[in-house]
């Protein structure tokens, strides 16, 4: 299987300034994330998608290519992710003259994954019948449970009560989030539709430590101290 791995690290970050290239463990996020890629056996190529030459020119002392640079309008906050890919798989089959079998992105914001979480996503993919493999983890709070909403009255209400209310969570139907550890896609399903969850999607089981998403500065301590405790 042809694979390519996509990182994707824009210059800017409102949560964390320079999120992409901050240290943890005395590496860059971008590079845990290209030694990531680069360890997984079937992938050919480690592509990274940025709008920051700082950023491009780190990527390449990592191992990775850049061989495009993304264009502002897909580098600003609310800038889609799909579209990013598509842009991507774009200038790939420019390059390369086709598409990869399989596009496996490789998030900056989960640095405490492991490499054998991005190859149960390309087993997963290659059964053959997802358009898109991604990784969850169990959800923290639950709606049928301990999820709220505030009616118009400022009254609390479950979000999707039950017909038999349950006592504990682990009565309550499973629920789980998606985590950025790993993301594997069909290039001509995204090519071809708007978002991840148009099409036919899988998912791949990871522990919560595994995913933890950096999104915010103590999320970052927090990654310190895991990694610190597993050293």
């Amino acid at each position: 299987m042809n694979v390519v791995a996509l990182i994707c690290a824009r210059g800017g970050s409102k949560g964390i300034p320079g999120k992409n290239i901050r240290l943890l463990a005395g590496r860059p996020l971008l590079e845990w994330a290209v030694v990531q890629a680069r360890s997984v056996p079937r992938v050919r190529r480690v592509v990274v998608s940025t709008d920051s030459r700082e950023i491009a020119e780190m990527a390449v002392s990592f191992g990775a290519d850049v061989p495009f640079l993304r264009p502002a309008e897909l580098a600003e906050d609310n800038s889609p992710e799909w579209a990013v890919w598509q842009h991507a798989l774009r200038a790939l089959r420019d390059e390369e003259g086709a598409f990869p079998d399989a596009l496996l992105v490789v998030p900056t914001t989960a640095p405490l994954r492991a490499v054998s979480d991005l190859e149960r996503c390309l087993d997963e993919f290659g059964r053959g019948d997802a358009d898109v493999v991604l990784t969850i983890t169990h959800a923290h709070s639950n709606p049928y449970f301990n999820m709220v909403k505030v009616d118009e009255d400022g009254l609390l209400g479950r979000i999707f009560p039950l017909s038999e209310p349950v006592a504990r969570r682990q009565d309550a139907p499973a629920v789980f989030d998606v985590t950025p550890v790993g993301y594997v896609a069909r290039p001509e399903y995204v090519m071809s539709s708007s978002g991840i969850f148009e099409g036919r999607v899988r998912g791949v089981q990871v522990s919560a430590e595994r995913a933890l998403d950096i999104d915010t500065t103590l999320d970052l301590r927090v990654a310190e101290l895991l990694m610190s405790h597993e050293s």
